[in-house]
């Protein structure tokens, strides 16, 4: 090559490329960095609930908003983010998810009203549904095929398993020692930094040509909004009421015209043929009552703890640490042994594990201790999920085209977000039932014993001051935990009838997954 033909390589550099190749550690930061903001936004704003209900001034019922505002947008537009990055280019979608998703933290941290919050919020899971599909795929772009993506992937699923511990201690000592607001604020910097690094360190992938399915990625995110606004509207308001039905009427229209999209379109957002596996069909349904029921646990104990037990925000934090550890220890085991056992035993036994669990959290009152009546449950909770998190992973990719692993593992993704806000409106419709009756009961022993401040607190809150707010509260959680344990025993009656995995499906599990990761 002469110089002047080397001169002009420097002069027009590749379309795409980043200004700084050769540092594969900095851009496996940047990509690690944009996982662990998305994965620690899952808990780290848990933690904070109580201190934004008061704040804010929400309902019990209408502060899991906070949480499905963002899962359901994350999991409604996940597969739809994945598809953008292939025909648009990935670190230029990348980038657009991570600086929306940035922009909506900084405007959640600064709401002065609940509907600005709750904006913020599904505006936060857009970008996270944008730049977390993104982020995986950029490792298979960034790192040639070998050792050096295999810890590329690694790294990755040690950020993806870790984020949730991260951001339980992060967010106790965000709201703690500064605000609840900085549990948003905190993602800014991080935001501003991954969008300034990533064309330096990252490059641009190939774009590849296709459709986006837009009509089919909204009219399933607005049907399951629509879904979950019916249910929450029936814990305040009753099954009667003109907008619950309204909502379920509306929920009905929505879905059944996305089944209809998604069978007429050429390239469908959801691929309806991996409904038709029977395994991989069973696993979806395993993974939405699970995380149904998981989403719901983790909304409840963390108010249980703080606003009845009288918990800190960073002992909260340190109160689920016993479950990440579990999580992480029955995965480990379901990982070494699967090749042996196969995946059905882990899924039975894993979720019959989650049953006994919950089971014992319908027992909760006032009374409970942590060590009694939260974290004994937590932790059969917590190590028959970690037996079937990696179970359902594998056996949801097991037996497809190596070009299909992605659709097939990203869609156990969205049924985990989706199923997550359904099963939490389910619960919280429980909830308000439950509690609006203790409180009927509770109501004319507060009259007869409350104190002149306690009334007059009362008169502006219409909120049972402590001890008969503690039971009104406590009553309500433990009964709704009832339909929770009901949907654990769907899944163990899933894992149980409908799961057959041959052994040829066995032996091609292992090299599935990588697939699944690409």
């Amino acid at each position: 090559m002469t110089t002047s033909q080397t001169s002009q390589l420097i002069k027009d550099p590749k379309p795409g490329a980043a200004r700084r190749e050769g540092h594969p550690g900095i851009a496996l930061a940047v990509i690690a960095a944009c996982q662990l903001m998305v994965v620690l936004d899952s808990t780290i704003v848990n933690i904070a609930l109580p201190h934004i209900q008061g704040a804010l001034k929400f309902s019990t019922t209408d502060l899991t908003w906070v949480i499905s505002a963002y899962t359901l947008t994350f999991g409604g537009l996940l597969l739809l983010g994945g598809r953008a990055g292939d025909i648009l280019g990935r670190r230029r979608v990348f980038m657009t998810g991570i600086m929306l998703f940035t922009l909506a933290s900084l405007l959640g941290g600064l709401a002065q009203e609940p509907w600005q919050l709750l904006a913020a919020r599904a505006l936060q899971g857009v970008g996270g549904a944008i730049a977390s599909p993104t982020a995986l795929a950029l490792i298979t772009t960034t790192f040639p095929e070998g050792p050096e993506r295999n810890r590329a992937f690694a790294v990755f699923a040690a950020v993806s398993a870790g984020g949730g511990a991260i951001g339980l201690l992060a967010g106790g000592m965000l709201t703690e020692w500064l605000d609840w607001r900085w549990v948003l604020f905190v993602n800014v910097p991080i935001g501003v930094l991954i969008t300034v690094l990533a064309p330096m360190y990252i490059n641009e992938s190939e774009r590849h040509p296709g459709r986006f399915d837009v009509a089919g990625a909204l009219t399933s995110t607005a049907g399951m909004a629509s879904l979950v606004y019916g249910f929450i509207r029936a814990a305040e308001e009753g099954w009667r009421d003109s907008l619950t039905i309204g909502s379920f009427a509306t929920a009905l229209v929505l879905l059944l015209g996305f089944a209809f999209i998604e069978t007429r379109a050429k390239e469908p957002i959801t691929p309806l043929k991996m409904f038709g596996d029977r395994n991989r069909s069973g696993t979806y349904v395993i993974m939405l009552s699970l995380a149904a029921a998981m989403f719901g646990m983790f909304f409840f104990i963390v108010l249980f703890v703080q606003n009845v037990l009288g918990y800190s925000p960073i002992q909260a934090g340190l109160a689920f640490l016993p479950v990440t550890a579990a999580i992480g220890i029955g995965a480990g085991l379901s990982q070494r042994f699967l090749p042996v056992l196969g995946p059905k035993p882990f899924m039975v036994v894993g979720s019959a594990l989650v049953a006994l669990g919950l089971g014992w959290l319908t027992f909760m009152s006032p009374d409970s201790t942590y060590v009694g009546g939260v974290l004994g449950p937590m932790l059969l909770f917590a190590f028959g999920m970690g037996l079937n998190f990696v179970t359902l992973t594998l056996t949801a990719v097991s037996g497809v085209a190596q070009h299909e692993a992605g659709a097939a593992s990203g869609l156990l993704n969205v049924t985990q977000q989706v199923g997550g806000s359904l099963g939490l409106s389910i619960l919280t419709t429980v909830f308000g039932s439950a509690s609006r009756d203790e409180a009927e009961k509770q109501l004319p022993k507060f009259l007869a014993n409350g104190s002149p401040e306690q009334k007059a607190e009362f008169a502006k809150t219409h909120q049972l001051p402590a001890p008969w707010g503690h039971d009104v509260l406590a009553q309500g959680i433990s009964t709704a935990f009832v339909p929770a344990v009901a949907m654990a025993v769907l899944a163990l009656a899933t894992a149980a009838l409908v799961i057959r995995v041959r052994k040829s499906d066995l032996e091609a599990l292992s090299g599935t997954a990588g697939a699944a990761a690409g």
